[in-house]
């Protein structure tokens, strides 16, 4: 986990009060933010292309679903010139794979990816659950896909992997922004950006955290830098969410930067869903002969 925001000290994740203690200390009012578009486009651009020098070395992986975050991020590192190889993992009929594909063939990205097989994903579950000790299907299915291309990263000789976490949080990515927004009630999405980032420690980062330590990864967050989190919440959620797009304002940064229109206004596609791994658990549930998913991965513990 990325050491610059000072999330993992000694090789342990801080705790969860000092994360929301970090979070709450860079917490700003709703009455005083950028609503100018170019500016807010160029800063936040500068931003990012920082965060990402901060995290770059000699040689690492991006963990690579074709979305506008992580096409971001290895578009930037290749801007940067740096050594690093993107990898991407699902079953039969994942989406997340064929846009990978095609982010990497248009930027002639180093890039490998795995279809797995029910059998291998099986394997990648059970190992994920009692990793975490946790079968929440959520938890279980996004954490299978960090630990199935963790290790593919690992045997390559990356240890150091990049991903975008903490995008949805600060760009109103997900469901719970757009009810927060239900009436146009842009403090509301504001205030609900900022109770994510704080509640991230227990939905995402002892997760990822916990998975990567078991494998002997390094994972690198460049949207968890602490100047793009300033500079992400400096925004009026005005140009992060309407009633037909989200994370606007980062998809129009990404432009800007360079990355194409296509791949920059790709629709958010859940880690879960675009890696068919959901479907994945369905199927072996039902092999198994078990009338629902949680059932089944009960059963893994």
């Amino acid at each position: 986990m990325t050491q610059v925001l000072g999330i993992v000290k000694q090789g342990k994740l801080i705790p969860e009060e000092l994360w929301i203690k970090l979070i709450t200390g860079m917490e700003n009012s709703f009455d005083d933010l950028e609503t100018n578009n170019k500016r807010v486009v160029r800063v936040l651009s500068q931003s990012f292309i920082d965060a990402m020098k901060k995290r770059v070395t000699p040689k690492f992986g991006v963990l690579l679903s074709g979305g506008v975050d992580s096409s971001l991020i290895a578009f930037v590192a290749k801007q940067l010139k740096c050594n690093f190889t993107c990898y991407t993992v699902g079953i039969e009929n994942s989406e997340d794979v064929e846009w990978a594909k095609k982010v990497a063939q248009e930027y002639n990205l180093n890039f490998k990816y795995k279809i797995l097989t029910l059998d291998e994903f099986e394997n990648v579950l059970k190992t994920t659950v009692k990793i975490l000790n946790d079968a929440d299907i959520v938890k279980a299915s996004v954490g299978s896909v960090l630990y199935a291309a963790g290790k593919i990263s690992i045997v390559d000789g990356d240890n150091i992997l990049f991903g975008g976490l903490g995008s949805e949080e600060l760009f109103a990515g997900y469901k719970r922004h757009e009810d927060a927004l239900q009436s146009n009630d842009f403090e509301a999405l504001h205030k609900e950006c900022w109770n994510g980032l704080k509640n991230m420690w227990s939905r995402d980062l002892i997760r990822d955290f916990t998975i990567a330590k078991n494998l002997g990864l390094d994972l690198r967050t460049p949207f968890l830098d602490k100047d793009l989190i300033k500079a992400a919440m400096k925004i009026h959620p005005m140009l992060k969410l309407s009633n037909n797009d989200k994370k606007i304002i980062l998809r129009e940064a990404a432009e800007f930067i360079g990355l194409k229109k296509e791949f920059a206004w790709r629709k958010k596609k859940a880690a879960q869903y675009g890696s068919n791994f959901v479907n994945g658990v369905d199927k072996l549930a039902k092999r198994k002969g078990f009338d629902y998913k949680k059932e089944y991965l009960n059963s893994l513990l």
